[in-house]
């Protein structure tokens, strides 16, 4: 999600959006504004579950008759917005991905909702509770049917044979291209993955500052293999049936591992209408509403009890994607702090 500093992105499902679009639950149109009568809660949102969003926000409505005037951008673009109107309040709710969480709350744009998170796990949540997890996502690859993916290694990745049929959206321009190198910092240390990345710069086609263009590619054959994020993936086989795998790549040792890259929500700074925010944050985080997360969004119920739920019949367990692949869950405030300077480096290390 674009920024002037970081210039982090998302891509549909989970990706940047280059302006921001409002909309109320009920229909179509608002601008943003709130109401003076604590009747209406505003959400602004980094995109991707924005028909779930609707659907439950109709569903809050009837139990309450508050209604959630819902405004869409990117990732960075949420939390400028917030800053930026500061002297006049707008948002009540502010949910974005890390680290741009992180940035919100550093740069007081955040306070202490006083929501019961009791069943979230601590490292799903801000200790000072100013911000929760929505809803979990998690990078990931996608393969052309051609090849065989559950077999595929990073060091496979290198191969002659993927000249030209790679393609991963940039770190510091996408979010998703960005845990990529957070991932393998990870799994190789900083100057390890910055080798890595130059090695794998003669297989990949080139820079993109989106990832969901990458996936039609991967189903037509342009390319074999891209990054993405488990939750835009499946929406997009499940949309629009595309062929594409899903998968995570192997160190030599067998053992596959990915990055957490979750929805994360905090109660805005100057809210107008707290009370309000209050209950539909709760109204988020309830058993009920997060069991409609793995089924209708495609994203991983955050509450504990309800992480190992089994599937509605027939239906696609994002979860499952996860057995047996190790989740990296990394210090986003240091991520944050060492951005630029990372980014730099590997841009010097592609040449790109």
């Amino acid at each position: 999600m674009r920024i002037p500093t970081l210039r982090l992105a998302r891509t549909t499902v989970v990706v940047a959006s280059a302006v921001a679009v409002a909309l109320t639950a009920a229909a179509c149109g608002g601008t943003g504004a709130t109401s003076s009568d604590g009747k209406t809660v505003t959400v602004y949102s980094a995109d991707g579950v924005g028909d779930w969003y609707k659907t439950q926000f109709k569903k809050f409505k009837e139990q309450t008759g508050i209604d959630v005037n819902y405004v869409e951008a990117g990732s960075g673009e949420v939390v400028n917005r917030v800053d930026k109107e500061q002297s006049n309040p707008q948002a009540d709710i502010v949910v974005t991905l890390p680290p741009f969480i992180q940035k919100a709350n550093k740069s007081g744009l955040l306070q202490d909702s006083g929501v019961d998170t009791g069943a979230v796990a601590a490292t799903d949540k801000d200790a000072g509770g100013k911000y929760v997890t929505l809803a979990g996502n998690y990078l990931s690859f996608i393969a052309n049917p051609s090849i065989d993916s559950s077999k595929l290694t990073w060091d496979d990745l290198l191969k002659p044979e993927f000249k030209g049929k790679i393609q991963y959206s940039t770190p510091g321009q996408a979010g998703d291209g960005t845990a990529v190198l957070i991932l393998l910092q990870q799994l190789y240390g900083k100057q390890g993955a910055l080798d890595y990345l130059g090695k794998l710069q003669a297989n990949n086609v080139g820079p993109s500052s989106s990832t969901g263009k990458l996936q039609p590619k991967v189903d037509n054959g342009e390319l074999l293999v891209a990054n993405g994020d488990v939750q835009m993936n499946l929406a997009n086989i499940k949309e629009k049936s595309s062929k594409f795998s899903v998968f995570f790549p192997t160190t030599a040792d067998g053992k596959r591992s990915t990055v957490a890259v979750p929805y994360v929500m905090g109660l805005a700074k100057g809210a107008p209408h707290r009370d309000a925010a209050k209950k539909l944050m709760e109204y988020l985080l309830s058993a009920d509403v997060q069991k409609t997360l793995g089924p209708d969004a495609m994203a991983v119920p955050v509450r504990t009890d309800l992480k190992d739920a089994p599937a509605p019949a027939g239906a696609v367990s994002p979860a499952a994607y996860l057995k047996d692949v190790t989740v990296v869950n990394p210090d986003w405030n240091k991520v944050l702090d060492e951005l630029d300077s990372d980014v730099a480096a590997y841009q010097k290390a592609t040449g790109s």
